[in-house]
């Protein structure tokens, strides 16, 4: 397993992390529900994630990029269930190629490690109820539902609340 490190977003790997967002998405059937093409668009903009909230990349050892996180802050533009004092993640993403290399952990690691720079007291995300491989990995890094912020964002669609006390 060649070496993963994660880090801020480059401007110039913007397109190619929106796309690789979109594509892991795709690759795991969650964009099939009726908002699913205007959720598409978003996940591509990663440039406009960059801007409005941090935009982690994981790259290996050679450079090629991984997987991409979305860390916002409270009250940002990207935040969702976050309340004051909690830093909340969104769009965890992992290339298929990637998968099975501890990417993701590495990715919910850096947003962990963040959040206690920050002095956050909590971390906070959202998952769709489909997303088994990313509840398993929360839970065991320590995350626990957090079921009364579970929320619909469109009819069809509800997202799972997460947190781990940090």
């Amino acid at each position: 397993m060649s070496e993963i490190t994660v880090r801020r977003a480059l401007p110039g790997e913007l397109a190619e992390l929106g796309e690789l967002t979109v594509a892991a998405y795709q690759a795991d059937g969650l964009l099939g529900h009726d908002a699913g093409e205007s959720y598409a668009g978003e996940l591509r903009d990663a440039a406009h994630r960059a801007e409005h909230a941090e935009l982690l990349a994981a790259v290996d050892a050679s450079g090629s990029l991984l997987g991409t996180v979305t860390v916002a802050a409270h009250g940002s533009h990207y935040a969702e269930i976050s309340r004051e004092g909690e830093l909340e993640f969104r769009m965890l993403a992992v290339a298929e190629r990637a998968r099975g290399r501890g990417v993701g952990e590495a990715l919910t690691r850096a947003v962990l490690d963040q959040a206690r720079e920050l002095g956050a007291s909590r971390v906070v995300l959202c998952s769709l109820a489909a997303m088994k491989t990313a509840h398993r990995l929360y839970e065991r890094l320590g995350f626990r539902r957090l079921p009364e912020r579970d929320w619909t964002p469109v009819p069809g669609v509800t997202l799972l609340a997460y947190a781990l006390e940090l």
